[in-house]
């Protein structure tokens, strides 16, 4: 018989000195005497969840919070987890729960920011991230989480000064400096290359300075029309995130394999019908292709909403699965998703959408690296409407190697890199042309020049396609409200502009080899 006091008070020392094998430990005497205190089942939710082990998590944390459905904390960790399985519209149904309950701590209202933040609630990340703010208007962490929110919801002023404050407060939030770097263009009169220089003079050896430091000098440089010094510390930033982030590009050369093994033929397509829903529209394509104009010139439609950078669909599909493994990693493909029930994928898709989706008959899913699953969504939906935007191949690769993704996601892993960059986009066109030979009229391709240079046109052709009636609206984009996800807000805010086209021959000189690559490949030529 365990002394449940003294082992309760253990467990307390262990969680707040962040041991969380130990809080496991403890967990597992207690529960043994007592199955229904919430607060032991709060704390083991929380060792899991930072421990990975998410399934566990989820269950103690839905135990606590039933147990104790006030505590706004256990609430919020709820949601917390939720998010982090992907499980995005209860994710916000649960914070949507936990902000009726009055949260007054910055870590709580922090975590619900987040994950808000993660379900593309911005109005509502930037509300909880505001009471953090107000709350401790000295931790710098929360005035750069309300300028991302601010940011996206179009306040690129309100956002520029939360940032000052965040790099006042502490001057090495590393990724604050590339916000500010991409808030606005930067100009001889206004631009940070000085404090820049500065920082990474003191701190070059620290991998995440020199990593977001130098892309934003090259960000900077490139505002200025100064092209040698920004391809320069694009280039010192980029291979400081490929030391970060090893990578080999037969891992991803593997997955495009295994994607074509998966889909052999027409012929091999499923008899089973999927849901036939014909509300989503997936905006697809190599990132950095004007995906985000796309979203906004279509959403402007009164009929269509846009719902955001989902990934509900991969989520769905990889749990449909079953495979315990990353299922784009796995050699057999077509083994793992043979016994997949499509139609009951595709309305699970659906339903994972609700409540961003709903709203007007049509929504968009603009998660760009769905080109991957193009072939699964014919499966599940076929009603969906697929759209591919495509660039100019050497602007398309260029804009790769100027951003900095999200480093957390697996999907950029060949962005540091020109030469794997240019593969990558080799890849991705030679996988495009096997969906459209597989899938014929499934997939409408736009070619982002003809967007901007011929708007009128290019639109009614999409429109025709998605089966939507014209709306001035669409040539309008610049008015439309809806928040934008993106660091370079300010761009898609503006009228559409034709600036953006062939930014490659700034770095003409620097590109040989990667011409020559594409060249090779059937794409452009090396000239």
């Amino acid at each position: 018989m365990i002394d449940s006091t003294r082992a309760y008070s253990k467990l307390v020392a262990a969680f707040n000195q962040n041991d969380w094998p130990r809080v496991q430990q403890r967990v597992t005497q207690l529960l043994a005497v007592t199955q229904n205190d919430a607060s032991v089942h709060f704390m083991a939710g929380v060792a899991c969840m930072c421990m990975h082990q998410m399934p566990r998590a989820l269950e103690h944390l839905l135990k606590a919070t039933h147990l104790e459905p006030r505590r706004v904390e256990y609430v919020a960790q709820y949601a917390c987890a939720l998010s982090l399985t992907r499980r995005f519209r209860e994710a916000r149904l649960v914070a949507d729960r936990a902000m009726t309950l009055s949260p007054n701590d910055v870590q709580t209202l922090g975590t619900l920011g987040t994950v808000y933040k993660q379900a593309n609630a911005h109005v509502q990340s930037a509300n909880a991230f505001r009471r953090a703010v107000a709350l401790a208007p000295e931790q710098a962490i929360h005035h750069l989480n309300l300028a991302y929110a601010l940011n996206s919801l179009g306040d690129a002023e309100g956002a520029e000064q939360e940032l000052e404050t965040c790099v006042r407060l502490e001057p090495r939030h590393w990724y604050a400096h590339l916000l500010l770097a991409q808030l606005r263009k930067q100009t001889t009169e206004h631009n940070h290359v000085e404090r820049l220089h500065e920082l990474l003079q003191r701190h070059g050896h620290d991998p995440g300075a020199d990593l977001l430091l130098n892309v934003a000098l090259g960000k900077e440089y490139d505002d200025l029309g100064d092209y040698p010094p920004a391809f320069e510390h694009y280039s010192r930033g980029k291979a400081a995130g490929r030391r970060i982030r090893p990578y080999a590009f037969t891992r991803d050369e593997a997955m495009f394999e295994a994607l074509h093994s998966a889909f052999p033929s027409a012929d091999a397509e499923p008899t089973m019908a999927g849901d036939p829903t014909n509300e989503p529209i997936f905006i697809i394509g190599m990132p950095r292709t004007g995906t985000t104009l796309l979203d906004r010139v279509l959403s402007s439609h009164p009929e269509v909403r846009s719902a955001g950078e989902l990934q509900n669909f991969p989520t769905l599909l990889q749990r449909a699965s079953g495979c315990p493994t990353a299922l784009l990693s796995e050699a057999d493909i077509a083994a793992r998703t043979r016994h997949i029930d499509w139609r009951q994928l595709g309305a699970a898709y659906l339903a994972s959408t609700r409540p961003v989706s709903g709203e007007t008959p049509r929504f968009i899913d603009k998660m760009p690296h769905n080109f991957l699953y193009a072939g699964f969504i014919a499966r599940a939906l076929p009603n969906a409407k697929i759209v591919c935007l495509r660039r100019d191949p050497l602007d398309t690769c260029i804009g790769n190697f100027r951003h900095l993704f999200d480093q957390e996601s697996g999907f950029y892993d060949y962005s540091f890199n020109l030469d794997d960059i240019g593969r990558y986009y080799i890849q991705f066109d030679r996988l495009m042309a096997h969906w459209r030979k597989l899938f014929p009229g499934r997939i409408h391709e736009v070619q982002y020049e003809a967007l901007v240079e011929n708007t009128e046109a290019t639109t009614r052709e999409l429109l025709e396609f998605c089966k939507l009636p014209w709306d001035d609206a669409c040539l309008r984009s610049e008015d439309n409200t809806a928040p934008v996800n993106t660091p370079n807000a300010w761009q898609v805010r503006a009228p559409i502009y034709g600036r953006a086209i062939g930014q490659w021959r700034r770095y003409e000189p620097q590109l040989r080899d990667l011409r020559w690559r594409l060249a090779s490949a059937g794409i452009g030529t090396a000239d």
